[in-house]
């Protein structure tokens, strides 16, 4: 299959029939289940794939090592796009170890009914393939309790330190795995990942990664983004370490890149933005649609250039929650329905309350035909729940706008743009 390093070798699969990622997320491009196997003096597979897939994925395997026994399975994470395949790998590969932590075995346990053949391993662990040496590093909620990372560096005993964090001591050529030069990988989970199929080629070097980036933080944002802190506890465990490549569950091996993946992680997971503004919302007969557009001109007009406009019923509800971590400025409008908030409106601001986003400008707008009930329960859900800064007026528009709604609206779009001006 296709080769990392001298003795790492990538024997993931694609997927691109699923439409929907854990039955919520689009998947325009599909996605890869990524599955890494060292071939040293002792033979490890990192992480599985879903098993759907696993025709495919043992005849990956078999072209790498032949007839060779499968020594060791180290199982990062245990979501059942890479853990599905555990109870046939053991079925081939009955003398196969599982490498995990106390949280793995626990949920092993439930999900396949596994319970023997396992290795335990706790935070700075090291076990020796032969050359390799396999270093475990915990993450806890990045983003399920059991998840960690596995650090693959040159075995213990000679030259110098790698700086790895984990005492392993190197040859002059540095951390890692066979070849020259040599190098240190990580096994990083979930964590770094994308949606996107692979379409020929793994390593970022090898490959257009342009239409990754954006599908990285909708990834993000929608899966890992409620866990920012323990993202952030997790950067610091691995800060210091220098790094070849980085393998993850989905997505490129990240090798020219890294510097950049990490640091998107990083300031995704502290809630960073660039200037921009958001603009969603609900609409029935075009009138409360109409106020949006007022809103975005008068935005456009008072200097805010990076603006994009959602109708909440027509767009995926992760293409907006992606750009609400892009963009500091939100504004949201949608009309009273059934006296309460307009359906698709009410569940995305649920889903954005559910992601503990923080340091955001929200303004927003109502409709109403006879009752009204938009605008306070958007009030409602940033009061009790999404807890960003307010900016602006609160337009409430009744039955249709007029000159008064309209020239509100343009003072909403103007003051969102001033606000977001002072801020960035």
């Amino acid at each position: 299959m296709r080769q990392i390093t001298s003795n790492i070798h990538y024997v993931g699969v694609n997927d691109r029939n699923k439409h929907l990622f854990e039955g919520l997320w689009p998947l325009p491009d599909g996605v890869s289940y990524n599955s890494y196997l060292i071939a040293d003096e002792k033979v490890c597979l990192v992480d599985t794939v879903e098993v759907d897939f696993f025709v495919q994925y043992i005849q990956n395997i078999r072209e790498v090592i032949g007839d060779r026994q499968i020594d060791y399975l180290v199982i990062n994470h245990m979501e059942p796009d890479h853990s599905g395949s555990i109870s046939l790998i053991r079925k081939y590969y009955p003398e196969v170890r599982i490498i995990g932590n106390k949280k793995t075995f626990d949920m092993m346990a439930g999900f396949y009914g596994i319970g023997d053949g396992c290795v335990e391993v706790k935070n700075g662990d090291t076990i020796s393939l032969g050359r390799t040496t396999l270093s475990f590093v915990m993450t806890p909620m990045v983003h399920w309790p059991e998840t960690m990372m596995t650090l693959a560096c040159v075995e213990a005993g000679r030259g110098r330190g790698c700086g790895c964090g984990t005492g392993v001591s190197l040859p002059d050529d540095g951390c890692a795995t066979a070849g020259s030069p040599s190098a240190t990988v990580l096994f990083s989970g979930d964590a770094f990942g994308c949606f996107g199929a692979l379409n020929g080629g793994i390593i970022d070097s090898r490959i257009d990664c342009s239409p990754f980036w954006l599908e990285m933080v909708r990834y993000y944002s929608n899966i890992v983004g409620k866990y920012g802190v323990p993202v952030q506890n997790a950067l610091k465990k691995l800060a210091g370490v220098k790094l070849d490549y980085i393998c993850s569950t989905h997505g490129p091996v990240w090798h020219e890149n890294i510097d950049k993946v990490i640091g998107m992680y990083d300031g995704m997971s502290r809630y960073a933005t660039e200037p921009g503004l958001v603009i969603c919302y609900g609409t029935m007969y075009g009138n409360t649609e109409r106020a949006a557009e007022e809103i975005a001109r008068a935005a456009s007009e008072a200097g805010v250039r990076k603006i994009v406009m959602y109708n909440v019923s027509k767009t995926h509800h992760s293409y907006i929650i992606r750009d609400v971590f892009r963009y500091r400025g939100l504004i949201v409008g949608a009309p009273t329905y059934n006296t309460g908030l307009y359906h698709e409106m009410e569940v995305l601001l649920s889903e954005l309350a559910g992601r503990d986003i923080k340091d955001r400008l929200i303004g927003w707008f109502g409709s109403y035909a006879w009752a009204s009930k938009a605008v306070s329960k958007i009030k409602q859900w940033n009061d009790d729940h999404l807890h960003f800064d307010h900016v602006g007026p609160v337009v409430e528009i009744r039955q249709s706008l007029d000159s008064t709604t309209a020239t509100q609206c343009r003072e909403l779009g103007q003051a969102m743009a001033e606000a977001l001006a002072l801020r960035d």
